[in-house]
């Protein structure tokens, strides 16, 4: 079960996310400001915090700021009625991962709060299920039905990335940035020569695909 956090020091907001989160699974935990929530996850282990930022005591810039001081990597989905860019500017360069203004778009919300689930799985697991196909980082490697791919460095990063966001649309240079590095010498068309040989390599595999995006660049499909 997943444990979710709720920081809002308007009761009502708390009821009504609450409501919202429980109707999908979620245990929830309630607490009206920052310090109240540090005093809740003391006692109960917390996998992801739906907070405010506008609240006594303790606001939610604080809460976030202790939490990565201290090397807690819980993911954070901080909302505000405050829209202006430097709030979330703020927000984020204190650590938040994700950012909604008030109203709150309930839908939008519990896409946001899956994504990040997600993300923090992999980031700690280290490894991506995909259909019957798992990605190991540790190990460079792809295993499927007792068959093991141990793939050069670069395929493998270029694959785990896509694959830890299907269906989002990458550019020849966002990859070759992030993989390759900003300093690299090589040309992008690099990335289009390792993606070719990753289509090589899973050839025949029913667990994802990777598919070009005329004029724009490349996105993994989860197939199962």
């Amino acid at each position: 079960m997943v444990n979710i956090l709720v920081i809002d020091d308007d009761k009502n907001t708390r009821l009504l996310l609450r409501a919202v989160l429980e109707s999908e699974g979620y245990d929830v935990f309630t607490a009206s400001d920052g310090a109240e929530g540090l005093a809740l996850m003391d006692k109960t282990h917390i996998d992801l915090v739906v907070l405010d930022i506008m609240m006594p005591v303790m606001d939610g810039y604080e809460f976030t700021r202790l939490l990565r001081e201290n090397d807690n990597n819980l993911p954070i989905l901080m909302i505000s009625a405050r829209m202006l860019p430097e709030d979330k500017h703020r927000g984020f360069i204190v650590g938040t991962d994700d950012y909604m203004t008030k109203p709150i778009d309930e839908e939008e919300m519990l896409l946001r709060i899956k994504a990040l689930l997600r993300r923090s799985r992999i980031a700690s697991e280290r490894r991506i299920t995909v259909g019957e196909a798992v990605l190991d980082y540790d190990t460079l490697s792809v295993s499927r039905n007792g068959q093991t791919h141990i793939l050069p460095q670069k395929e493998f990063l270029l694959l785990y990335k896509l694959l830890s966001y299907p269906d989002k649309i990458f550019t020849r240079i966002q990859l070759m940035d992030e993989i390759w590095g900003a300093d690299c010498d090589t040309g992008w068309e690099t990335v289009t020569v390792h993606i070719g040989r990753l289509r090589k390599r899973f050839e025949g595999w029913d667990d994802f695909e990777i598919i070009s995006v005329r004029g724009l660049g490349y996105k993994a499909v989860k197939l199962k």
